[in-house]
């Protein structure tokens, strides 16, 4: 009878202490556990040591660091109906572990889809030009739709990057082809205002010297200077076009006679 009753107090002994073991949870400080008492929603609990009563409660634990996943390739369709393929990441985090629990089932992969759908549906209402040149804020755009959705959840979307826009071989020789379009046109537009703005100061300098006779002889024998410089067998001499008027008047004064 004695060894009986030491036996049962044995096993009594073990499983109290199995079960105060089964009781004990740890939680880093990156995690927290959200408790439920008879499947109802008790509270959250940790970082630290914290006690579950065994049976009757039920704990869920939570990561609350910083998540980064790639999205997967989405094609899109812009505004202006060219076909590209992007993808991006995505930087979130728990922030309310209990909105994480009950109010999504695997918030992961709910996060995850909702950021391809958003991907393609924001894309879509821009051009390609603006897809290509302001990345900047189309990553405001699609952060903020996809955190505006996701705080029902208790997520929070701190970033969203563009990583990459694939383009078919067409689209690309096009884009080259109006690039240099668009240099060439730039370069026109720059020599056609230099020429303008040698015109004005050709038109000045003419004025100027037109004011002073002797200043036109001066200019004439100052290039003559310049051309002789270069020890060149041809001197090109400018002839004053005032002067062919006066040797033509001349000449046909005696016909007119």
């Amino acid at each position: 009878m004695i060894g009986y009753t030491f036996g049962f107090t044995s096993i009594l002994m073990v499983a109290a202490i199995l079960l105060a073991f089964s009781a004990i949870r740890i939680f880093r400080e990156y995690e927290r556990g959200v408790v439920f008492m008879l499947g109802r929603f008790w509270k959250v609990k940790g970082p630290g040591l914290v006690f579950i009563i065994p049976v009757v409660q039920q704990v869920v634990r939570i990561d609350l660091r910083t998540v980064v996943f790639d999205v997967p390739s989405q094609d899109v369709i812009t505004r202006d109906n060219v076909s590209v393929k992007v993808n991006a990441v995505v930087y979130f985090r728990v922030v309310d572990p209990e909105k994480a629990v009950i109010q999504v089932a695997k918030f992961f992969e709910a996060t995850s889809q909702l950021a391809q759908t958003t991907l393609r549906a924001v894309l879509g209402k821009h051009e390609l030009d603006t897809l290509l040149a302001e990345r900047d804020q189309l990553n405001a755009d699609i952060q903020k739709t996809l955190d505006a959705q996701t705080d029902a959840w208790g997520i929070k979307v701190s970033t969203v990057e563009i990583k990459h826009v694939d383009l078919n071989e067409n689209m690309i020789r096009a884009i080259a082809r109006q690039a240099e379009a668009e240099r060439e046109r730039r370069a026109k537009v720059i020599h056609a205002e230099g020429e303008l703005q040698a015109s004005e100061k050709l038109l000045q300098a003419a004025q100027r010297l037109a004011l002073q006779p002797q200043a036109m002889q001066l200019r004439y024998l100052q290039t003559l200077t310049t051309i002789a410089a270069d020890k060149n067998s041809t001197i090109v001499f400018p002839l004053p076009i005032d002067l062919l008027t006066v040797l033509v008047d001349r000449f046909n004064a005696p016909h007119e006679r």
